[in-house]
């Protein structure tokens, strides 16, 4: 029997349709699919036969969980052999990967027909990759989003830094060091999605794209969003998160209440360099200019995180071995180096990503 395509990809009526198709693995996204992603919007770009394009994933349980984490441990296990056989950084598997991802990922934000991203249920890491950066991003009852990066020893990416300091306020920051998960409403309000519609009416919404533009379609299935829970703790989430450093956020959450003492309880259990280098990453992604500049500095970053000790110690810990009981080193806060942190923003010299923004005339 043959195996279904884990990308698939379907045009009628004006309508491109790409659907995630690892359904058991909430579908995962790998290599194969972000090249065969790549390759359909590059042809339906300049495509007069594709009005409109749709995002969408198989199965019940979501969009995508993010990308195959597996495998990017077994590379930063190599990393740190000292085998010159052994391919490393940039010139990895995961290296080229995140790779190929990043361009898809700035291909997405700057698409010149309208993306329509169906944010049905978990939508983690990679898959915000491919929904947060479109122009029309639908949440549903069942969405359930989310950076969990620093829970496994790595840094947000996929542009997450970009999205995660452009939010009302610190509450990126919440989201990012304490891998805070964010329902239909606290999405929208964080800037991560823009309409919610019941995931009921998502079949009769894609059937009506074929016939309808993306504005009239989601005006006809769209209702109001239910309440964010994240924006109503706005008031101690920015007096705590705009400190500049993490152990001052600590400290911060300390004082200011219940909730703010689970959120530095939470933080606490991350890991303590992912935690600073994800911080200053926020720092530099809220006064960058484009969405292609922070996906330059969150690859070298990813291609740094490869020589970690807590990458492998984090996916072991969390997906291999399942205990949930990660050795981070340094095992605290006060023990990260500035230097160590700024290690993992050294340039590649001639394997920088390099991608470069249109100019505000080029832009459609």
């Amino acid at each position: 029997m043959s195996q279904e395509p884990e990308v698939l990809i379907d045009k009628r009526d004006g309508l491109g349709v790409i659907t995630l198709n690892r359904p058991k693995a909430i579908n995962a996204l790998n290599h194969p699919m972000v090249l065969t992603i790549t390759e359909a919007l590059r042809a339906w770009a300049d495509d007069p036969q594709v009005r409109t394009v749709v995002l969408t994933g198989a199965g019940e349980r979501g969009l995508c969980a993010g990308g195959d984490i597996v495998a990017i441990h077994n590379d930063a296990k190599n990393a740190q052999q000292e085998s010159g056989a052994v391919a490393t950084g940039a010139e990895s598997a995961s290296g080229r990967f995140w790779r190929d991802e990043y361009i898809l990922n700035a291909l997405i934000g700057r698409f010149p027909k309208p993306y329509v991203a169906v944010m049905d249920g978990i939508v983690m890491g990679g898959g915000v990759g491919l929904s947060g950066h479109a122009g029309h991003r639908i949440v549903t009852e069942r969405s359930m989003i989310g950076m969990p990066e620093v829970g496994i020893g790595f840094v947000p990416d996929v542009g997450g830094t970009y999205l995660l300091a452009r939010t009302p306020g610190e509450l990126g920051t919440h989201v990012a060091l304490t891998t805070a998960r964010m329902r239909a409403g606290d999405a929208i309000a964080a800037g991560f999605a823009d309409y919610f519609i019941p995931s009921e009416h998502i079949p009769a919404l894609l059937e009506t794209l074929r016939s309808e533009t993306a504005d009239i379609a989601i005006a006809k299935f769209a209702t109001a969003a239910p309440e964010s829970e994240l924006l109503a703790q706005r008031d101690w989430i920015d007096v705590c998160y705009s400190a500049d450093t993490v152990e001052e956020i600590v400290d911060r959450l300390r004082t200011h209440g219940p909730q703010a003492e689970t959120a530095a309880t939470e933080l606490l259990s991350k890991s303590p360099v992912s935690l600073k280098v994800t911080l200053r990453s926020l720092r530099s992604a809220r006064a960058a200019g484009s969405l292609e500049t922070v996906l330059n500095e969150e690859y070298r970053v990813s291609i740094a995180t490869l020589g970690s000790h807590d990458l492998v110690e984090g996916i072991r810990a969390q997906v291999i071995d399942k205990d949930r009981n990660p050795q981070w080193s340094p095992p605290t806060l006060e023990a990260v180096t500035d230097a160590q942190v700024a290690a993992y923003f050294t340039e590649l010299g001639g394997q920088e990503l390099g991608l470069t923004a249109p100019s505000p005339e080029g832009q459609q």
